[in-house]
């Protein structure tokens, strides 16, 4: 880590999912430029790692509860961070899930939708839309996002995947998807939500010019729980044998390099705005498909429309 000037450490950074994997290196990696604004569902995990931060010199967090396959706890959390009053200068959007048994695909939101759309597309997009009023100009907001929504990325197809099969915000919500698409279970709607994070990124940058919308592809990293829904021995693998093995891969990375990217990403002061980083932080491609304005665009406006059926309690 480096040592934050005074101007810096007096900043927050709010990031989602920080309570493993990459998301817990990013969080701790964000202590070191101010208070880390930490946001997740479970309290007891929230509040230990709040307690590493605060055991450090100067460290500073604070815990905030939020669920981000449910709508009006995503909104919920962006208004009691809006209510902290704190310095905001940037956002990482971490928070994901990836369901990879029929069962676990099949699972749905609080208000009826796809699990995986809403807590990895829907949630965070309504969380960013809520906090976005309460970020001061040049502020920093970066979605953590997958190339797997790129059908003509090689290793992805490879591993079973057939890029975003996106129709419609609407049939997303109800798990459906674009024939062609994967034969396995939760692969269609993972690539489709994380190609709806690129869209908020594209799309967003172009609408709001005084923010910084940012993507990372943090590349695979078999060391993380997005997979929790996969057997105990597939877990065991990748963790024990193939994370390992992944800083000598391409494409591949570990939570380390990754939390440590989405880190540098969300603090980096340059104007930079609507790029979308590989895990090496180089600026990539996106697919053809999401890298159309007016095909962004559409998945924004769409998506608004849906949410806006969905009001704050």
């Amino acid at each position: 880590m480096t040592n934050p000037s005074p101007s810096a450490s007096s900043r927050a950074w709010v990031i989602t999912g920080p309570t493993s994997g990459m998301g817990r290196v990013a969080a701790l990696e964000l202590a070191a430029h101010g208070t880390v604004v930490l946001v997740g569902r479970d309290r007891r995990k929230l509040d230990e790692v709040a307690a590493e931060i605060e055991a450090r010199p100067g460290g500073q967090a604070v815990a905030v509860v939020a669920d981000f396959s449910d709508i009006r706890s995503a909104r919920r959390a962006a208004s009691e961070i809006a209510a902290l009053g704190l310095p905001l200068a940037g956002v990482a959007n971490n928070a994901g899930m990836m369901a990879t048994t029929p069962s676990a695909a099949e699972r749905k939101s609080p208000q009826g939708w796809d699990l995986s759309f809403a807590t990895n597309h829907l949630g965070p997009f309504a969380f960013t839309e809520a906090l976005i009023p309460h970020l001061p100009d040049g502020a920093n907001v970066v979605f953590t996002c997958s190339g797997v929504e790129d059908p003509e990325r090689r290793p992805a197809v490879a591993a079973g995947f057939r890029g975003g099969r996106y129709l419609s915000a609407e049939a997303s919500a109800r798990g459906e998807w674009a024939p062609g698409g994967s034969n396995r279970p939760g692969y269609d709607a993972y690539a489709s939500s994380k190609q709806g994070n690129l869209a908020t990124v594209f799309a967003l940058s172009r609408e709001i010019p005084r923010l910084r919308f940012r993507a990372v592809e943090p590349g695979f990293s078999p060391g993380t729980d997005l997979g929790r829904d996969a057997n105990p021995f597939l877990q065991f693998v990748a963790k024990r044998v193939m994370s390992p093995l992944a800083p000598m891969i391409r494409y591949w990375s570990t939570p380390t390099i990754a939390g440590r990217l989405i880190a540098r990403i969300v603090t980096d002061p340059s104007d930079a705005t609507g790029v979308y980083y590989d895990e090496k932080g180089r600026p990539m491609a996106a697919s053809t498909q999401v890298s159309d304005p007016a095909f962004s665009d559409r998945y924004i406006a769409e998506t608004r429309a849906l949410l806006g059926a969905t009001r704050p309690l």
